[in-house]
């Protein structure tokens, strides 16, 4: 069973145990998800509001078409739930591959890449999800500006999570180029994440 279609309780359980995934990565894309779906949240309890009805058509179009956006991002949000875990059992199948297996090393190498890979993709979308807070902050109900707070930690945790791991599994590349780009990038994101995290909530803070 994947370990989206489990219940809350199930999951948290399945996280509190002396198995080593579902781990770090696969919660880092869940505090995304639920970071993502509360901004689409704020959202819902906006459009069609009277003070939102009044705003430009342009204002309107924009903000639906981040709602249309994050929707997506959230549907890849979830699927990554799981292929964090998968990616992380891939590297632990290939290690118990006999050492005179002449694939070994390359099964090794490439799970490990998807390891990377994955966590990866949910900071990079997790980040494009952060970048549109700050429109639907500024013509969102105001009545869900701490929804929106929430929402920004959220997807901060899960940028900052997702690149540990990012992080974590470089070492076992061989490839120096490789190495040195996803480290660069992983500094690159968390940089701006920490900027835009800090501003969206100065903002949240100045309106509660």
């Amino acid at each position: 069973m994947k370990l989206i279609d489990l219940k809350t309780i199930d999951f948290i359980h399945e996280i509190d145990s002396n198995k080593p995934a579902p781990g770090g990565g696969s919660v880092s894309a869940l505090l995304s998800t639920l970071g993502v779906s509360l901004a689409r949240m704020v959202g819902h309890l906006s459009v069609g509001k009277k003070k939102f009805l009044k705003l430009d058509q342009e204002i309107q179009d924009t903000f639906n078409n981040h709602l249309a956006h994050l929707l997506i991002i959230k549907d890849e949000l979830t699927e990554l739930i799981d292929k964090d875990t998968e990616a992380f059992n891939l590297i632990m199948k290939a290690y118990q591959l006999p050492k005179e297996d002449a694939n070994r090393t390359k099964a090794i190498e490439d799970a490990t890449l998807e390891a990377i890979k994955v966590p990866y993709r949910v900071a990079q979308i997790s980040y494009e999800a952060l970048e549109m807070l700050s429109y639907i902050l500024a013509y969102g109900n105001k009545q869900t500006i701490s929804d929106l707070g929430v929402s920004t930690l959220s997807l901060a945790s899960g940028i900052e999570g997702a690149l540990m791991n990012v992080l974590i599994n470089i070492p076992g590349l061989s490839d120096e180029k490789q190495k040195n780009l996803y480290q660069q990038e992983a500094k690159t994101i968390l940089k701006a994440t920490e900027s835009l995290k800090t501003n969206i909530l100065n903002l949240v803070y100045e309106q509660l």
